[in-house]
């Protein structure tokens, strides 16, 4: 038998009366023949609260402890759910990440996936159950301890074990209908899109858009798992959501696929740095050393041995990233004179893989910009995707002028 894989968001089983929802959608696609394996999330608000437990039970927690408390939410939604299966007259059993086993590194928090063997699972499918419930976003260490994989680790949960059991197809169900050109809250005019290439969902989702976790997309188009956005609370069709595939699968779309922001953003600039060899790895060593997310980056031309260093990074590091720099200057590893930063910035960017074969689209972007008084203070490219920073007023606006500017309110 073809196997599927259902994954249901913490929105999607929020409450009992969803759980029942969840359970009918999943006996639609056994009585179609799948083995079904549908991995959980924790009921929405949950996580959130068994941190918060946490954190007021010990500031300064032991991480393997802190494994062991956030992950059970998920094992009650798994529980929950093979009962209502059970209810309805369909074999089901919850499994909790060691069951399987969900083989993963010891970096307790941020552990990423290593090994799923399918012969535990599968050899239940040979004594009759149709569905093997999953607890997402949890796995098992070398040394047996309970590990956790980081926010929205259920969507990478759920995408490696289609990859590991050759699934036909990996259904995300969550509280958005799919895909869209940009976000709908913003932009009226968002489109929601039938399909969308790997890469490009891949760098949404790095740019902000919260639709998918990037380590599950990246997972994704490694092992070629299809992947379709649902919505838990509408009526579905065979072709309902958005399918996420390869490049290849798609016959015609337009040259840019969406448009992403980011809110949150900071800019910060060493002023007058010496430079030489070797400036560039102080900096951004030190950075890396201090756990900052440093982003784009630009360096201005030297004069006199002297020249300015420009990078973003998320608001809430910025402290983090002020402390780096300046212990890097008192050591004597770097010098400058002084350290600006903005944290009043946002980050837009347009996405397609239609840049690859097109000219004109950074042209297009800045003349859009430009249309509206927008100023630019920052700007990164890569093959598929152009990033500019701008004034957090202005982020919306420059959202809606993009998605005018590029026709993302139309089919290609």
């Amino acid at each position: 038998m073809s196997v599927l894989v259902m994954k249901f968001g913490g929105t999607s089983v929020a409450t009992l009366d969803r759980i029942h929802r969840a359970a009918k959608r999943v006996a639609v696609e056994v009585a179609k023949g799948h083995e079904v394996i549908v991995i959980v999330s924790a009921m929405a608000g949950k996580t959130n609260e068994l941190v918060g437990w946490v954190n007021e039970t010990s500031p300064m927690y032991d991480a393997r402890e802190y494994d062991a408390v956030t992950s059970s939410g998920e094992n009650v939604t798994a529980g929950l759910m093979a009962l209502r299966l059970q209810e309805m007259d369909i074999p089901a059993r919850s499994w909790q990440g060691w069951q399987v086993p969900v083989q993963t590194t010891s970096a307790h928090g941020a552990a990423r996936i290593e090994d799923i063997p399918p012969e535990n699972i599968r050899a239940k499918f040979a004594e009759g159950m149709k569905v093997a419930v999953v607890a997402g976003f949890q796995g098992v260490s070398p040394e047996g301890r309970i590990t956790t994989l980081g926010r929205g680790g259920s969507d990478t949960t759920a995408v490696a074990f289609a990859a590991a059991f050759d699934a036909v197809r990996c259904d995300i169900y969550t509280d958005v209908d799919g895909v869209y050109t940009t976000d709908p809250r913003i932009c009226e005019k968002a489109r929601k899109l039938d399909r969308i290439a790997f890469e490009e969902m891949l760098e949404l989702a790095s740019l902000g858009a919260k639709v998918l976790q990037t380590r599950s997309v990246e997972l994704a188009m490694r092992y070629k798992v299809k992947l379709r956005v649902l919505s838990s609370f509408e009526e579905q069709s065979d072709d309902a959501g958005t399918l996420v595939c390869d490049e290849e699968d798609i016959m015609e779309s337009n040259v840019v696929a969406g448009v992403a922001y980011s809110r949150d953003e900071a800019k910060m600039t060493l002023i007058s740095v010496a430079d030489r060899p070797g400036i560039a790895s102080a900096i951004f060593g030190a950075l890396a050393d201090a756990s900052v997310n440093v982003d784009m980056i630009v360096q201005n031309i030297s004069e006199e041995g002297r020249t300015d260093m420009t990078f973003s990074c998320p608001n809430d590091q910025v402290m983090r990233a002020e402390k780096a720099v300046e212990a890097a200057r008192e050591r004597g590893d770097i010098r400058f004179n002084d350290l600006v930063t903005d944290t009043g910035v946002a980050k837009v960017s347009v996405v397609g893989i239609g840049m690859r074969s097109h000219t004109g689209v950074a042209a297009d972007m800045f003349k859009a910009l430009a249309a509206e008084g927008i100023n630019i203070k920052v700007i990164t490219t890569s093959e598929i995707k152009i990033s500019v920073l701008i004034d957090r007023k202005y982020m919306e606006l420059a959202v809606q002028a993009l998605h005018d500017a590029f026709g993302l309110d139309k089919a290609a």
